[in-house]
């Protein structure tokens, strides 16, 4: 299940910054002949104390990050599995941090499709705010597939992915991560 949870958190990964990449793109490649005037990401060894130490009866792999130059900007992403036992119904819980500064109009664009609910025998999709942070919040009943993203200081894009575990729970990890703290790193 580790494996399993790793990849499907490292792919959520890859497609945040593939949705970045592409909202920045057209904008790079309109303006060829001005300078690009991106604001730099912060480097990932920045973020990685941000991820929580595991829960007392979980375990936690060791946080992973990455800041990478792509196109003429940099990227930084951070990420954390967490366990609670083996098997396929064990819970588990990844917790993901992309630093989003590079495209501005990302925030506004994210947090905008994040106003709208949804609700129906096989889950919701839900707007919440978190400390004063726009955020989104998903349950998938069959799969028990709960995910919250945060928007932090209109630059750090959080996501909270649980499986095998009550929605609720997710308002339990959000409280493990500084958020104030991730808002001043610059």
């Amino acid at each position: 299940m580790k494996a399993a949870t790793r990849v499907c958190s490292q792919a959520h990964a890859g497609f945040l910054i593939l949705t970045l990449l592409a909202s920045i793109w057209p904008g790079i490649t309109q303006a060829q002949n001005e300078p690009i005037l991106v604001p730099e990401a912060v480097d990932y060894q920045k973020l990685l104390p941000i991820l929580p130490e595991s829960p007392q009866g979980w375990t936690a792999d060791k946080p992973e990050g990455s800041t990478e130059d792509v196109g003429g900007f940099r990227i930084t992403n951070v990420h954390r599995d967490y366990h609670k036992g083996d098997g396929d119904k064990a819970p588990t819980a990844a917790i993901s941090v992309l630093d989003s500064v590079a495209n501005p109009d990302y925030d506004t664009a994210t947090t905008g499709a994040w106003n709208n609910n949804s609700e129906s025998s096989e889950g919701y999709g839900k707007s919440v705010s978190i400390d004063g942070n726009p955020g989104f919040e998903a349950f998938e009943k069959e799969s028990k597939h709960a995910t919250l993203w945060v928007m932090v200081a209109h630059r750090y894009f959080l996501q909270i992915e649980l499986q095998n575990q009550d929605p609720g729970a997710l308002q339990e990890w959000i409280k493990r991560v500084d958020l104030k703290k991730l808002a001043e790193i610059k």
